[in-house]
């Protein structure tokens, strides 16, 4: 059975650095890439950012330039290095698993921005 287990939300202060980690654990066929998303309250789960098991990143266009993902395959984990935080990053960041035959979420871990 896939799990994944996600780590390092919090509080933090505008112009701040969180990291937050992803540990799968589980046998995985078919992966395509590894991620995260991320849910503000009212509003869709967007694309924060994924890297394909060729470790090629793709980001949404609000974090270009702030966030950085990187994987540890040794590990199997999936981490986002999070800087010059703001207020509009306030959100549930969701780590994401994509394989051929679906997807695979954590449970979430809450990332507050304040101003």
């Amino acid at each position: 059975q896939v799990q994944l287990v996600e780590s390092g939300g919090g509080l933090v202060q505008a112009g701040g650095s969180l990291r937050l980690s992803c540990a799968v654990s589980g046998r995985i066929v078919g992966l395509k890439t590894m991620g995260w998303y991320r849910q503000a309250p009212g509003k869709q789960r967007d694309l924060v950012a994924t890297i394909t098991v060729a470790e090629a990143p793709n980001y949404g266009d609000s974090v270009k330039g702030r966030f950085t993902i990187s994987r540890d395959n040794a590990k199997s984990t999936v981490s986002l290095q999070m800087n010059s935080l703001k207020p509009e990053d306030t959100a549930v960041y969701y780590c994401n698993v994509n394989t051929l035959w679906g997807n695979y979420w954590g449970q979430g871990t809450q990332v507050t921005v304040s101003s």
